[in-house]
């Protein structure tokens, strides 16, 4: 199944609420970036450029062009227990 992010609210630092395609939404802190290594996910360190994340193609992305696969992504917070059902707008 095809699963997007079609929803993304920065929490301040490295944490965000993440909404997706299946009608679920979780809070993940992405908070482990800070040990990860390499010229595309270092200036995801600094938590004012990692709030500056936007949706493109269903997937988490920055200006830089660095992207979380929403799928892995989902299945990740599912596994976590992180995600929940979406409440309708009334």
């Amino acid at each position: 199944m095809m699963i997007d992010v079609i929803g993304v609210r920065s929490l301040g630092g490295h944490k965000l609420e993440i909404e997706f395609s299946d009608g679920t939404i979780g809070m993940r802190d992405f908070a482990d970036i800070l040990q990860k290594t390499g010229s595309m996910s270092e200036p995801l360190k600094d938590a004012s450029y990692f709030q500056r994340v936007f949706i493109e193609d269903g997937a988490l992305t920055w200006p830089n062009d660095y992207d979380w696969d929403p799928i892995a992504l989902h299945d990740e917070m599912k596994q976590a227990g992180l995600l929940r059902r979406a409440q309708a707008a009334e």
